[in-house]
């Protein structure tokens, strides 16, 4: 919806206008995209999707995708207010290359996990494997590219057609990778991770061609801050999680990090396959990441750098945090807040700004040290929770749960006696990627690996079947789940929206 008479769609930053927007804290276009955001039902379902772990699955309150997201908006915001109140080298390359504008990294970090699907990552993964393998859909599924997708064509205000009706400027912060699946190369997440889907490229080219000097693959400077906060969030907050639930066992973190430490001299002359193959062994893992490091990131990765991370999680985490187990008390509580806020205060300070950066950094970036901190900080989470064979059985579990969605609604639309019962929504969302597609065989045929009416038809009930799915909340995919197997007599309560 215009606004001031503008259309906030339009709306452009060009780096001459800068002051302008940076002085204009309160300005009405930001801020109505914030609202927007804020106020949409994608938001708010997020307060029932997993974020690692589930808050049944854990049996207390542990952090869903919508306080991670309020959380990563809350440091982002004040690393972008941080940058642009500067007034030196790194704020005037910041303005060059068109702001830090505090609302827009707001806006971006509220919508950053829009996309997510019902549980976590396993559902991300189960989703993209059967968009490819069922439906024939060669861009799959991304969380990433669907949180684009939800904020320019499946969500919508006022008006159809134009999603949220958002300003370039936060749409452009939402890309955190630029390009299509494939395209990613060396940069950042590699081919596997894309920001957007062939049918909507040209929304998401017209957003970053509000920024001219940045690169082609490259972030703005606001989303650059938004991934970086998603990164500090993610390291403390499930940090957080697991240390309540008493996840994360001091003795076997200690034995870890101890027995590199005492062997890392042995460690390096190892071949990378007999390490790869006995992971249980303690200081293999953290050996493996830091050649992971080395190989991904070498314009960064630092071998003295990662010994001082190691040992500075070992002292601060495993021997102080972890050390004294969360019992609820008031004095848990205090320790554990000290300690989050402690780290989070020191990462948002150890911001550096590149007007060149490496192909898998952004122009604003944690400096050398914070960022092998971070890399420790998740290596926790990845190594001793991810793995743990408990949530891999409780996560195959919640597959087959999207894997008999996809079947079921697959043979609802193929039925043709019965298709048209089907959810009014389902139908909207095939209709909608139908449309896209006939569109994108338009203006982009290269893009469309099929012409023919009846394919494409085929491909846009694949897409709009995913996109449904992709937008339950974890419960209502496992209550869905059991209405379509017959397993519920919860018929007129069971709140699918339907």
């Amino acid at each position: 919806m215009p606004h001031d008479g503008l259309d906030p769609r339009q709306t452009r930053r060009m780096p001459e206008a800068l002051d302008e927007f940076q002085r204009a804290e309160g300005h009405p276009h930001f801020r109505v995209d914030v609202e927007r955001i804020r106020f949409s039902p994608f938001y708010s379902r997020l307060s029932a999707v997993t974020q690692v772990i589930s808050q049944t699955g854990a049996g207390l309150a542990v952090h869903n995708r919508l306080t991670h997201s309020i959380k990563v908006a809350a440091v982002a915001r004040a690393i972008a207010t941080h940058l642009s109140t500067r007034t030196d080298e790194a704020s005037r390359i910041v303005a060059e290359l068109g702001g830090a504008h505090p609302v827009v990294v707001q806006a971006a970090a509220a919508a950053h996990d829009l996309g997510h699907p019902p549980f976590g990552h396993l559902g991300e993964h189960t989703l993209d494997r059967l968009a490819r393998t069922r439906f024939g859909l060669a861009e799959g599924f991304e969380g990433n590219a669907q949180t684009y997708r939800i904020l320019t064509r499946l969500d919508e205000h006022d008006r159809p057609g134009v999603g949220l009706n958002l300003t370039a400027a936060v749409r452009a912060a939402v890309l955190k990778y630029p390009w299509r699946r494939g395209l990613g190369g060396i940069r950042r997440g590699g081919a596997s991770k894309f920001s957007y889907y062939a049918v909507d490229e040209q929304d998401a080219r017209q957003a970053l061609a509000a920024y001219p000097l940045i690169a082609e693959g490259q972030q703005t400077a606001e989303c650059s801050i938004m991934d970086i906060s998603d990164d500090i969030a993610y390291s403390l907050h499930d940090l957080d999680d697991f240390y309540r639930a008493g996840l994360l066992t001091p003795a076997t973190l200690s034995t870890e990090f101890r027995a590199w430490h005492r062997d890392l001299a042995r460690l390096r002359d190892v071949d990378h396959e007999f390490l790869a193959a006995d992971t249980r062994t303690p200081g293999h893992s953290l050996e493996l990441l830091w050649r992971r490091l080395r190989s991904k990131d070498g314009w960064i990765a630092d071998a003295d750098a990662f010994g001082e991370a190691v040992a500075k999680v070992g002292a601060e985490v495993i021997d102080g945090l972890l050390a004294e187990p969360f019992d609820g008390s008031l004095s848990s509580e205090r320790s554990l807040a000290r300690f989050t806020t402690s780290w989070i205060a020191r990462l948002q300070s150890s911001i550096e700004v590149h007007r060149n950066p490496d192909a898998r950094s952004g122009h604003v970036s944690l400096n050398r040290q914070a960022w092998h901190e971070v890399a420790v900080l998740k290596f926790l989470h990845e190594r001793f929770i991810l793995e743990r064979p408990d949530l891999t059985v409780y996560q195959r579990g919640q597959a087959s749960v999207l894997e008999r969605l996809v079947s079921g609604f697959a043979a609802w639309l193929d039925d043709p006696l019965d298709a048209r019962r089907a959810p009014r929504r389902l139908l909207d969302l095939v209709q909608l990627a139908a449309d896209d597609y006939r569109r994108l065989r338009n203006d982009a045929p290269d893009l469309v690996e099929t012409h023919t009416a009846g394919e494409l038809q085929a491909l846009a009930r694949g897409r709009g079947i995913i996109d449904y799915v992709a937008s339950l909340t974890d419960a209502q995919a496992v209550s869905l789940d059991a209405m379509l197997a017959g397993r519920t007599e919860r018929l007129w309560d069971a709140g699918q929206g339907l």
